[in-house]
């Protein structure tokens, strides 16, 4: 009897104690299932957008070659240094050009002073012997022709002979002459320069001068200058190396930017684009520098879709995507090496209020 009522009670406990288990395995479930459905608005608000990326200066990478095709006389510069606008960062020999500019400058000289004479005409010196030369020139006339009447009367007479007087005749003929032409050179000498004669010198002096800008921008094309203010990135070549003015094979010199600020140059994936606007807060990271974070925002959005830019070399890579280009500017301040591949991080705006709260 008694060994029956144990076994009884027993029972009772047993299934006491399932029943209790069951019921705290309901609630941990409700619980959990509560506890996902406010989550989950939460997660669905605020997203990242990720993608491979690379550092660039503000300017971009600006590649500076030559015009012209020649021998490199100095490369002034080192890869490191900072240079600024319109400063000499290299010099092709120029020897041949530098002496077309002074041929120029000679032909320049030589127009101007022909153009003065035109306008200002002979000196007074010149007007001066000119007319004595023609008062000279007239006496001899005067004197040829009153020898001329003379020796007339005494042909008339029948004292001399008609040889004789026909000599004299020519005598003042060959002075009158020179008498008209003194005169003429006078005139000539005393005269203001024609109209013709101007214009003639004034269009040589604009071609000679015209042909010394020519020369002039040859001579600079010698010297390669720094279109910006910025950092030498690379050096392309050394004292004495040839380079070439290539349309198909670019041959530069040199390579600056701007590194004042940074930028990067990310790719978004097609499937993401719509998640992406100017203005959101972005982030980096880069192997060499562990978890550290680097901060910017998003400060262009690409208009066309393309091929990857970036390729992260991971086996499971697609190729075959395309992406849209994204500009992240990072913050000023931060300091990482141009061309450096990196992690990229587009943030939602519900993500970047958690981050500040944090």
């Amino acid at each position: 009897m008694t060994s029956k009522v144990s076994r009884k009670y027993i029972l009772l406990i047993a299934s006491a104690a399932v029943i209790l288990a069951v019921s705290l395995v309901s609630v941990h479930s409700r619980a959990a299932s509560q506890s996902k459905a406010v989550l989950a608005p939460t997660s669905a608000a605020s997203f990242i957008v990720a993608g491979p990326g690379s550092v660039e200066p503000l300017s971009e990478n600006i590649q500076i070659g030559s015009e012209l095709s020649g021998k490199i006389r100095s490369v002034n510069v080192e890869e490191g240094d900072t240079v600024h606008k319109g400063q000499v960062l290299a010099v092709l020999q120029n020897d041949d050009y530098r002496a077309e500019v002074l041929s120029a400058q000679a032909q320049v000289l030589a127009k101007e002073a022909t153009l003065r004479k035109v306008v200002n005409g002979a000196r007074t010196q010149e007007r001066s012997e000119a007319l004595s030369t023609v008062r000279a020139a007239e006496a001899v006339m005067n004197n040829a022709r009153s020898e001329m009447d003379r020796r007339q009367k005494l042909f008339d007479a029948g004292v001399i002979s008609r040889d004789e007087f026909e000599r004299y005749a020519r005598e003042y003929d060959v002075a009158k002459a020179n008498y008209q032409e003194n005169v003429e050179h006078h005139s000539l000498v005393d005269d203001h320069a024609r109209e013709e004669d101007r214009s003639f010198a004034e269009a040589d002096l604009q071609l000679a001068r015209a042909q010394l800008e020519q020369a002039q921008a040859k001579y600079e094309k010698t010297l390669i200058k720094s279109p910006i203010d910025g950092t030498v990135l690379r050096k392309h070549h050394r004292n004495g190396e040839s380079v070439s003015n290539s349309s198909t094979v670019p041959d530069p010199i040199l390579t600056v930017g701007d590194k004042d600020v940074l930028r990067v140059r990310m790719d978004v994936d097609e499937n993401d684009v719509n998640k992406v606007h100017v203005g959101q807060r972005a982030y980096v990271t880069a192997d060499a520098y562990g978890k550290q974070k680097f901060w910017g925002k998003v400060v262009r959005v690409g208009e066309l879709l393309g091929p990857k830019n970036v390729r992260t070399d991971e086996p499971t890579e697609r190729v075959d995507k395309k992406v849209l280009e994204t500009l992240v500017e990072l913050e000023k301040g931060v300091d990482l090496p141009v061309g450096l591949r990196v992690d990229s991080y587009i943030v939602g705006d519900a993500e970047v209020a958690t981050a500040q709260t944090r």
